[in-house]
């Protein structure tokens, strides 16, 4: 018999959910935009209905227990959603339960970036690695760090708070508060903002014309840049130098065999490449220097296949110990 998890990835923005076999391959999946504004309750009926879905595309597959990756901060162990910034009313949702209660299965919360992390070590670019860390550069910077096998969650899960950290005293506020931090200065929000301010609506450049003279975003960067506007290749050699230096401090703190980079800039991989490790190179000490650097491989599904897999290896860690 297949064995397969039901697994979600609660976003802000999208709802998804899937059922998962311990191989990583989706067998079903569904999505729907996320009811953020109307509280536990109302997403909690979003998650219900999107199950109904994913298992009606599955008949005959049972799954053996449910996989959740949530915005953070979490406590994993006693699965409650502490203050979820993107989820309107989320403060203490012993979420876990709730699901448990609904659905009678085995329930397994974890952080929405340590869900991606694990994802991509278990099934994609950090398979077979012991130590791994997964940087994810979207709309905000945020990962996950797999250490000696296991994923770091420090004290009630808020451990590799990857985006806040201090690399610069200069840019933006950061929405935390703070000024400089990584998320704040190399996000792809904060590439576009950059992309934005030097450029002017209906000043012939590509990355406006890409915006249609809308506010640029760091993914038309990645367009102009593959089209060899000069602008932009600028930019993104701004970028790959800010995300050097992001790495290098992760490399320092973490000694991983390998750095995942995941997200919508990733796109964008190709030409951030040798910039970031010649950032890396110039700035870590020569016993860093050789980690690999390497691209996602996963992309949006690593979060749900991550979710499913704390599923697998509960099942595991049961078996040994009845063994």
């Amino acid at each position: 018999m297949k064995k397969v998890a039901l697994a979600f990835d609660l976003g802000g923005t999208e709802l998804r959910a899937a059922l998962i076999d311990d191989a990583g391959r989706l067998l079903s999946f569904s999505s729907l935009s996320t009811d953020a504004a109307g509280g536990p309750a109302a997403v909690i009926r979003q998650i219900e209905q999107l199950a109904e879905t994913v298992l009606a595309q599955t008949p005959g597959l049972s799954p053996i227990g449910i996989g959740i990756g949530a915005p953070g901060p979490l406590d994993p162990d006693a699965g409650v959603v502490i203050a979820a910034p993107t989820l309107v009313g989320w403060h203490e949702v012993p979420l876990a339960d709730i699901l448990h209660g609904h659905f009678r299965l085995p329930v397994r919360l974890e952080n929405d970036a340590n869900a991606a992390a694990l994802g991509e070590w278990r099934y994609g670019a950090g398979r077979g690695a012991a130590s791994m860390v997964f940087v994810t550069v979207s709309t905000g910077i945020g990962g996950g760090v797999i250490a000696d096998g296991r994923i770091l969650h420090g004290r009630r899960g808020l451990a590799a708070e990857i985006g806040h950290m201090t690399i610069t005293n200069e840019g933006e506020r950061c929405f935390c508060g703070a000024i400089g931090c990584f998320e704040a200065v190399a996000s792809g929000t904060a590439l576009g903002r950059r992309a934005t301010g030097r450029t002017r609506p209906s000043d012939g450049s590509m990355l406006r014309k890409l915006a249609a003279n809308a506010d640029v975003t760091g993914r038309h960067v990645v367009e102009a840049a593959r089209e060899g506007d000069a602008d932009a290749l600028a930019l993104l050699t701004d970028e790959a130098r800010l995300l050097g230096i992001g790495f290098t401090n992760l490399l320092h703190l973490y000694s991983p065999d390998v750095l995942v980079m995941g997200g919508g800039i990733s796109h964008g991989f190709d030409l951030l490449h040798d910039q970031m490790v010649m950032t890396v190179r110039e700035r870590a000490m020569p016993a860093y220097r050789d980690v690999p650097i390497v691209a996602a491989q996963l992309g949006r599904h690593a979060g749900l296949i991550g979710a499913a897999s704390l599923i697998f290896d509960d099942e595991g860690n049961s078996l040994a110990k009845l063994n």
